[in-house]
C-alpha cells in the first residue's frame, strides 16, 4: 500500500490546497499550495502566529483540498476562540 505522499504526488496535477481564514466579514483565501506538506506547514504557522491568535476578529483557519472542479474538502480546522 502506497504512503499518503506517494498517491498525492500522482494526483498533484488534479489537486491543490488552500488556506482559508474565517472572520466576521466572511472567508478569505490566504494561500494556495500544490503540495500538502507545504500547505500543512503554512497552516501550522498561521495557527501559531501571535497576530492571528490575539487579533480577535479572525475566528479560524481551515486547510482545504481542491480538485480540478474546485470542489473543496476540509482537511484541518483551527479555531482562535
Amino acid at each position: 500500500m502506497a504512503a499518503e505522499s506517494d498517491w498525492l504526488r500522482v494526483l498533484s496535477p488534479l489537486l491543490s490546497f488552500k488556506l482559508l481564514t474565517h472572520d466576521a466579514w466572511g472567508v478569505v483565501n490566504v494561500g494556495e499550495f500544490t503540495s500538502l506538506e507545504e500547505a500543512r506547514a503554512a497552516f501550522r504557522s498561521l495557527c501559531a502566529d501571535p497576530w492571528y491568535r490575539s487579533d480577535g476578529t479572525v475566528k479560524g483557519v481551515e486547510l482545504v483540498e481542491c480538485d480540478s472542479s474546485e470542489l473543496q474538502k476540509r482537511l484541518e480546522w483551527f479555531s482562535f476562540l
